[in-house]
């Protein structure tokens, strides 16, 4: 019987969860899902340039699993950019440290603490924020909170 998953810290959930050719309906293209977790491994070595080893120590995982993340992610996206998929970021065994709130009326993004809630923008006093954290629904971000 298989060891149970640790779930994997991520820093903040993806702002951005599908990307596809443009031109193409998303509909007329096969579908590729990348985990939250591979986004992770992704923008910790190849954005951020952290090591194997500095990136697995910051998501809390072994070396080999961080390897075996990132070698899956990039799979994916050359598979995206070669055969013209759509990149779908959704899913994992994941827990976010923090999240991203965006105001629609003014635009400006919040990076708070994951257990914060806001209500109301702190700049413009608006009630429609999304929340970029909500997983729920087949792990989809972007859920409003009111």
């Amino acid at each position: 019987m298989p060891r149970p998953q640790k779930s994997r810290k991520i820093h903040y959930p993806p702002m951005f969860n599908e990307f596809k050719p443009m031109g193409v309906g998303g509909r007329m293209l096969e579908k590729i899902v990348m985990t939250i977790d591979e986004y992770e491994a992704l923008r910790l070595a190849d954005y951020l340039g952290y090591s194997q080893e500095e990136a697995a120590d910051e998501m809390e995982i072994s070396r080999p699993t961080f390897t075996r993340l990132i070698e899956s992610a990039r799979k994916k996206v050359a598979e995206m950019l070669v055969q013209g998929k759509k990149l779908v970021i959704s899913g994992g065994n994941i827990e976010f440290r923090a999240n991203i709130i965006k105001c629609l009326s003014c635009g400006r993004l919040y990076r708070v603490p994951f257990d914060e809630k806001i209500d109301n923008c702190p700049s413009c006093g608006s009630d429609r924020l999304i929340n970029f954290a909500y997983v729920g629904g087949g792990h989809r971000h972007g859920k409003r909170w009111k």
